[in-house]
């Protein structure tokens, strides 16, 4: 059973699902976005403020350093020279008995000059446990914190944040408070983080220090696991800058190590009772290339007995009935959609399209150019796709929706926002999604989600006790 609440103002529409079909009650949302403008905020705003001392530590973020959530990488920037690369944490406030050291690195783009770009690795950490970290030097250090995940396992409850497009406008902020308030503990980042390649020359490396100092105010004090989106290419022959993901590379650190993956791009983690994959849709992913034969690998790796919910995050939607990137994820869908049924994914979540949709559990893995069915279809396998590219950035909404609503799409609306989903045990979980509306957080898309693994695990054993029960034998 699936149930769901549509919000419209003070209104609630619940619709209990109790088959695999589509069900009649698809939603396009009637819902005016009243939004700011689409503009980026002014460089000398509060929010991108340069903390006070010399060369202090700014653009403080963490993400998760190993497998399985005993461990985080903090990074951070100084901006006049290198300073201490040290971190010093503790599980006191003002009391730092342990210490890592990591790296620092910097780059050009084009005439900018990166500040110094340190990665440092903090393992070895006890679960569940919250740790206060302090970088930099003499008065310019800055201190901070950080609670590290439950033990893994399969019943243990555990919020994540789904945030795509973000950018830096009014809207990105207004995105980024509400998703605070949220609850969440850790940030699923699906691509497109600082549209700094909307700039041009030095003024590119200057918003992607902006946007740095912006999300710090979440993503120092807890995991941000990032994807990368087309927003961080940055191919810019006119400027002599022709290596891809060149800035994304250098400033955002991601375990792939930890999973064998030979890219940043590509990685996975275990975090509480979710098994995380995050791919790249603008590398290489047809058979035979590192990214197929890693995820191929990785499928193998799972283990839904201890990390019963299978969550792949990436860019470009699979499924999608807005105008905008219509079709866009379809040559990956041909390669990867028959692993994700066979596999039961619970959740892809994608960004790329400025606007919110869910679809129901659908497949087209029997569809090719010769036979098959050429349609999507229900089927209680496959993955709930779920687009979140609606953060706020400077490109605004994509409000033109095909009509009328495909089958396979459950609910759209062209707004501003963010997701949060709950993981409660092994076999439910509570999502939201949560427009901004005019200022105020508005749970608009509840939904509450069975596993896949689990509930088809309990009904094999319920038809193998009703076999039972009526003499038949059975091979489940």
């Amino acid at each position: 059973m699936l149930v769901s609440a549509g919000v419209r103002g003070s209104c609630f529409l619940l619709i209990i699902i109790t088959c695999v079909g589509f069900v009649s009650a698809r939603i396009t949302s009637s819902f005016v976005r009243s939004e700011w403008p689409s503009v980026d905020i002014p460089l000398d705003h509060q929010v991108f403020a340069i903390p006070k001392g010399h060369n202090a530590p700014q653009q403080v973020r963490i993400t998760q350093g190993d497998y399985d959530g005993k461990a985080v990488i903090i990074s951070w920037v100084t901006p006049d020279e290198p300073g201490s690369n040290k971190v010093q944490y503790g599980k006191s406030e003002n009391k730092y008995d342990s210490s890592a050291e990591g790296m620092v690195t910097n780059y050009t783009f084009y005439n900018y000059k990166s500040g110094y770009i340190h990665h440092c690795l903090v393992d070895d950490l006890e679960y569940d446990t919250k740790y206060y970290y302090k970088i930099g030097d003499g008065h310019s250090s800055r201190e901070f914190w950080f609670q590290t995940p439950p033990k893994i396992d399969p019943d243990v409850s555990y919020t994540f944040g789904i945030i795509g497009d973000l950018g830096q406008t009014y809207n990105s902020l207004s995105t980024l408070e509400h998703y605070m308030q949220s609850g969440g503990q850790t940030v699923l980042f699906v691509g497109d983080l600082s549209y700094a390649d909307r700039y041009e020359y030095n003024d590119v490396g200057i918003r992607w220090d902006s946007w740095g100092r912006f999300v710090e105010q979440s993503a120092a004090y807890q995991p941000w696991l990032w994807s990368a989106g087309n927003h961080e290419i940055e191919y810019m022959p006119k400027m002599g800058e022709v290596i891809p993901f060149k800035s994304y590379l250098y400033r955002i650190a991601t375990p792939h190590m930890a999973t064998n993956s030979t890219s940043k791009l590509w990685y996975a983690v275990r975090r509480a009772s979710a098994h995380i994959i995050v791919l790249s849709n603008y590398s290489p992913y047809v058979k035979y290339t590192p990214q197929w034969r890693w995820l191929r690998e990785e499928l193998t790796r799972v283990n839904r007995e201890k990390t019963p919910w299978l969550i792949v995050l990436m860019h470009v939607p699979i499924y999608n009935s807005n105008s905008a990137h219509f079709m866009e994820g379809e040559s990956m869908r041909s390669v990867y959609e028959s692993w994700f049924v066979h596999a039961r994914v619970d959740f892809i979540f994608a960004g790329h399209v400025h606007a919110y949709e869910r679809s129901y559990r659908i497949s087209n893995i029997h569809y090719n150019v010769t036979s098959g069915d050429p349609y999507p279809v229900p089927d209680k396998s496959a993955p709930v796709y779920i687009t979140v590219g609606d953060g706020g950035n400077q490109e605004g909404l994509a409000g033109r929706y095909m009509d009328p609503q495909p089958e396979y799409s459950a609910y759209r609306e062209a707004s501003y926002g963010h997701s949060t989903l709950e993981l409660k045990n092994r076999t439910h979980a509570f999502y939201h999604w949560n427009r901004n509306d005019d200022g105020k957080k508005v749970p608009t898309d509840l939904v509450m989600f069975h596993n896949q693994y689990w509930a088809s695990n309990m009904q094999r054993r319920r038809l193998k006790r009703n076999h039972r029960k009526a003499g038949i034998a059975t091979d489940h």
